[in-house]
């Protein structure tokens, strides 16, 4: 089974930006529909962004829609999540996840990677 490797993240000032990879092991990516998803203590769990297969469809949260960017480069099975002019309201643990389906629904995605802090100073 796939497993979802993710690197970026860390520390930036308010306004900064920060990208964070997805990276498959053991399989490819190019098959799944791929969402970015946060989780920040105390606030509930967010889907952020997700990307269909062949990257011709993107959705985003409206707290990030025209600040983040999600991509995929299906030849170096890669997913990205471009985060741009970030705010105290972003930091969380962002975690990519796989799926067969194109869903805002998380319980759809079925492989998450290890997740990875983003911490926004002001």
């Amino acid at each position: 089974q796939v497993q979802l490797v993710q690197s970026g993240g860390g520390s930036v000032q308010a306004g900064g930006s920060l990208r964070l990879s997805c990276a498959a092991s053991g399989g490819t990516l190019s098959t799944y529909f791929i969402a970015w998803v946060r989780q920040a203590p105390e606030k509930e769990r967010e889907q952020v962004a997700r990307i269909s297969i062949n990257g011709d469809t993107t959705d985003y949260a409206s707290s990030v829609n025209g600040r983040f960017i999600v991509s995929r480069d299906n030849a170096k099975n890669t997913v990205y999540l471009q985060m741009n002019s970030l705010n105290p309201a972003d930091p969380a643990v962002y975690y990519c996840a796989s799926s067969n389906v194109y869903s805002y629904r998380d319980y759809l995605f079925r492989v998450w990677g290890p997740g990875t802090q983003v911490t926004v100073s002001s």
